[in-house]
């Protein structure tokens, strides 16, 4: 289902959401939206429900109070890749392009899919014999290649070591560019969701809530030193009370030394 706010499409939308698993309120009054076309990412403490809302949002789990609304078409892109040991890339690829009917239509796009992720050359390579990024790469190829309005992305990158991740957030979004999706994603990397998405939701402690929302304007692809990600990342970290507030810190600057 889809609905419109003014001119925009909106894909996704969640009023009042909550969740509780027994005694534990995991969730509280949650209430977002997201448009066609929009990247938006969720970051906070660990606990703090991030997964659990990604899970409600695709619908394999029901809210205990309030409704989620989202499209019939959504892919999950998962912490660990979902690529299938016993296939080859390639083969892994087609996989996720079982709604065109005709099989040289598959091989053809899958093969745009693997240049597009710059891993032509691997099509017959089996998981085991590539790198985690590479699988990584290679997971959002077959993600990216099927019919969905909606990619809900589960923290993809955080398996990797630093420098991988860095080149997978400048290869998604080019990737994002040349196959345009709706993405909502769960980090807890606060510069990975400041590089990436147009808005950054920031949830509170168990039991989560909405307690900011922080907009970029740059336009995407954005390096990790770009000003307005620097400043995304301090107004994130203040907010959930890992850098100090700027009034402080221009006190402690005027203190008198001992």
């Amino acid at each position: 289902m889809t609905l419109t706010s003014g001119r925009a499409e909106v894909l996704l939308q969640l009023e009042h959401v909550g969740e509780r698993f027994g005694a534990v309120e995991v969730l509280r009054d949650i209430s977002l939206t997201v448009e066609r076309g929009e990247f938006v990412a969720l970051v906070g403490p660990s606990g703090c429900g991030k997964t659990t809302l990604l899970n409600l949002c695709s619908g394999w789990i029901q809210p205990s109070a309030g409704r989620v609304r989202g499209p019939a078409r959504l892919r999950m892109v998962f912490q660990q890749d979902g690529l299938f040991p016993w296939l080859t890339a390639g083969e892994n690829i087609r996989l996720g392009l079982r709604h065109l009917p005709d099989e040289a239509e598959r091989r053809r796009r899958s093969t745009g899919l693997l240049n597009l992720v710059g891993l032509a050359a691997f099509e017959h390579h089996y998981p085991h014999q590539l790198s985690g990024g590479m699988r990584q790469r290679i997971e959002l190829a077959r993600a990216l290649g099927g019919e969905t309005d909606l990619l809900l992305m589960d923290e993809p990158f955080s398996s990797l070591d630093y420098l991988s991740r860095l080149r997978m957030r400048q290869e998604l979004a080019q990737l994002l560019r040349d196959e345009p999706r709706t993405v909502l994603l769960v980090t807890h990397d606060i510069e990975e969701a400041a590089q990436l998405a147009d808005r950054v939701l920031v949830l509170s402690e168990r039991p989560g809530t909405i307690r900011d929302e922080v907009r970029l304007t740059t336009p995407r692809p954005r390096g990790a030193t770009q000003a307005d990600v620097v400043a995304a990342v301090r107004r994130i970290l203040t907010e959930l009370g890992l850098e100090p507030a700027e009034e402080a810190v221009a006190a402690s600057h005027h203190q008198e030394p001992r």
